[in-house]
């Protein structure tokens, strides 16, 4: 799904700041979620009933798009490590 863009929104206002489905206060983070305990898209759909099937795909689109995404993160030491060097 190329134009995910299109059904997920970042709104400082919206739960914190958390990727939601657009016009809706349901997060990426909660359809992942149900996705892996193991519910089906049907079933978040009957839940859900205002939702549609893109907007999970846009969901998986989104969550696969971040993941894949090349970024450095610096590895920072705890000051428990830093205290036995």
């Amino acid at each position: 799904m190329k134009d995910y863009q299109n059904y997920i929104e970042i709104n400082p206002k919206k739960m914190v700041g958390k990727p939601v489905i657009k016009g809706t206060r349901i997060t990426v983070e909660l359809v992942l979620r149900l996705l892996a305990q193991g519910a089906t898209p049907e079933e978040i759909l009957k839940t859900y009933p205002h939702l549609k099937k893109r907007d999970i795909l846009a969901c998986l689109e989104y969550a696969t798009r971040l993941i894949g995404q090349e970024q450095v993160l610096p590895l920072i030491k705890t000051k428990r490590e830093i205290a036995y060097r």
